[in-house]
């Protein structure tokens, strides 16, 4: 990092770190008790806090590693500085955890925007600082900063895991994953696309070494066609069942492999992955949910995705190719009519952004869900698009992950969709400065509408004398 650079993002990180402790003290002021999922999150860290390692409540569904994280900081925070009675792990005390944790994954996202694209030398340290803030505010995850939620945390133990990967420090990654993993179940996930970005690397080098021997079939690597994804396939399947290449690819990722295995005994001990409450979080095949994310995907990221240039390009391509685009519109069209769940927390919790969606958009009439189809289809193709600057392998590699982390959610909830969102827009080119500062704007406004709804637009239940208030 240049001197110039090195102070950019120092002032980068501090003023946006100051900002958002003069906003924290404004979301404290407004609801110092715990809201929603805090009335089970609180109590649980205060218990751990009072040395109760055997309390646990039956209604969360996440293992302890928030609480365990938060007792690590806040006790020896509170005997250095003489704190006493209520101030320690209070409510307030407690989200303060998360403050830090937004502004260690504001610096980790910076390093892997610097790691990733460090060979784009057209790329400058403006740029890097600038894409490191937009994603360091992105809405749905800078929301759960100033509240005790496991969010902020876990996307910071998983970011952390995707750095040590990508420089090789396979043991500490594998390390962290199991840190992400104490967050949140699902993160085991990310532990495995550790794993594949290893694994698809080795794949890469065969596979340009395989190109080689074969010049006079023009194959590339990185093109999207129906019969080179065949070919790659079979390759992939020829490099997979040799003995020698599995022997290399266990060595290189043997420390993901333990964690997984642990996974899989803590899975069969547990009896499912959900820790307890299980009712509430039945896992099924729910295939709409990749077409909510990508719509997700294409809302937040629409600088990147939702172009003219996009948009000639997909038309072009499905003036190519008509048959294809066919059969994939009716495969969605089954998987819409077969595999589309409604949680019963999707249609009665107003509080939730998602419950607007639903109403608004999919509950207007019967076949608005199938009339989006042609939507998710260009979302899909414009998110594939932006990624054809890495290899296939890594495409494929990552893409299952995102299948393994969103399909099993019964419940639309936009949460979860922030790790595959992250890990999607760090590895995608950058954009001219004016689409970069166009991003910012955008995230900047839905942060302040989302924050102004929260604070200011309060309601209640008829049923309730609590203060309800709308968030994502």
């Amino acid at each position: 990092m240049e001197r110039a650079e090195a102070y950019g993002f120092s002032g980068a990180m501090s003023g946006s770190f100051l900002l958002s402790c003069l906003l924290f003290a404004a979301v404290s002021r407004r609801q110092r008790g715990p809201y929603m999922d805090e009335v089970f999150h609180v109590p649980q860290a205060q218990a751990y806090c009072q040395g109760r390692f055997l309390q646990w409540d039956p209604m969360i569904t996440t293992l302890p590693g928030l609480y365990l994280l938060s007792v690590g900081v806040v006790k020896p925070a509170a005997w250095l500085l003489g704190w006493t009675g209520s101030v320690v792990c209070s409510v307030g005390m407690l989200r303060f955890i998360n403050l830090l944790f937004s502004a260690g994954n504001f610096y980790l996202l910076y390093l892997l925007l610097f790691k990733i694209h460090q060979k784009n030398k057209a790329v400058s340290g403006f740029q890097r600082i600038l894409s490191a803030l937009t994603l360091a505010m992105f809405p749905t995850l800078y929301f759960f900063t100033f509240l005790y939620y496991t969010d902020p945390g876990s996307a910071f133990f998983t970011l952390f895991s995707y750095l040590m990967c990508l420089y090789g420090n396979h043991k500490t990654s594998a390390l962290l994953g199991f840190c992400g993993f104490m967050f949140r179940q699902t993160n085991i996930v990310w532990t495995v696309f550790c794993a594949g970005n290893v694994v698809a690397e080795k794949l890469n080098e065969a596979w340009k070494i395989e190109l080689q021997k074969k010049r006079d079939e023009k194959i590339s690597s990185r093109k999207g066609s129906f019969s080179d994804l065949t070919r790659v396939l079979q390759f992939l399947v020829e490099y997979l069942l040799s003995p020698k290449n599995l022997v290399t690819l266990t060595a290189l990722t043997w420390p993901y492999i333990i964690l997984v295995s642990l996974f899989f005994v803590f899975v069969f001990v547990n009896g499912g992955i959900v820790v307890g409450d299980r009712s509430s979080h039945e896992a099924c095949l729910h295939f709409p949910q990749l077409f909510y994310f990508l719509s997700f995907a294409v809302f937040f990221s629409f600088p990147h995705l939702l172009t003219p240039a996009k948009i000639r390009k997909f038309l072009l391509s499905l003036r190519k190719h008509p048959v294809q685009y066919s059969l994939i519109t009716a495969i969605s069209l089954f998987l819409i009519w077969k595999f589309t769940y409604v949680h019963k927390y999707l249609l009665a919790d107003n509080r939730h952004y998602t419950f607007y969606v639903w109403r608004k958009v999919f509950q207007r009439h019967e076949l608005v869900k199938y009339l989006l189809v042609p939507f998710y289809i260009f979302a899909g193709w414009s998110f594939a698009d932006t990624l054809k600057s890495k290899s296939i392998f890594w495409i494929l590699m990552y893409f299952v992950c995102l299948l393994a982390v969103t399909v099993p959610q019964k419940l639309l909830e936009f949460r979860y969709f922030i790790l595959p969102f992250l890990i999607y827009r760090v590895n995608i080119p950058f954009l001219s400065l004016y689409r970069q500062l166009l991003e910012l704007a955008f995230y900047i406004l839905v942060n302040a509408v989302t924050f102004y709804l929260f604070l200011n637009r309060t309601f209640q239940w008829e049923n309730s004398d609590e203060v309800q208030r709308f968030m994502w």
